[in-house]
């Protein structure tokens, strides 16, 4: 199973494309789209569904995660945050992608124990459990990732669910 975790923005939107296997989860494509914050944002809008249309081509997920938002941001940043995630599940929903979607806390505490957890240590916790290179990784991109790690985490256990229901 491929499954593509976000990690949503208006300027920097991580990606992070993981195929769980037995006890680990291979990275296959992972990196951010990024849009210049000069651009009006319907452009940058759609420069991000174009963008994620070319991922789900390339990479034909079966599930798509995202990050739900972060309630501390302003309000002006959060409409935009909710215009871009809106993009997002708008194109996802469009190619019949079924989409789950996890809160910050929990992405933190699956991936690492701590749901308090800062975005270096996410970045060091899905380095490790992935065994990619960190040095190619951006924060947006590890948060994406750790977003699809947290799916891949829960998936045995909401099979198990479904067999009793």
């Amino acid at each position: 199973m491929r499954i593509l975790g976000l990690d949503p923005g208006s300027r920097h939107t991580g990606f992070g494309i993981i195929e769980p296997r037995g006890g680990s989860c291979r990275v296959l494509a992972q990196g951010r789209i990024s849009c210049a914050s000069r651009q009006p944002l319907p452009d940058r809008l759609a420069r991000l569904t174009a963008a994620l249309e070319v991922l789900l081509a390339d990479w034909s997920p079966e599930m798509a995660v995202l990050e739900t938002p972060y309630h501390g941001v302003n309000s002006r940043s959060l409409i935009v945050l909710a215009q871009a995630r809106g993009a997002l599940l708008a194109t996802l929903a469009g190619r019949g992608v079924p989409i789950e979607e996890y809160s910050p806390a929990e992405v933190k505490n699956t991936v690492t124990g701590n749901g308090r957890a800062g975005k270096e240590q996410v970045g060091r916790m899905v380095v490790m459990l992935t065994g990619i290179d960190g040095d190619d990784l951006s924060e947006d991109a590890a948060d994406a990732i750790a977003v699809a790690l947290c799916y891949a985490a829960k998936r045995p256990w909401r099979q198990a669910v479904r067999r009793f229901k």
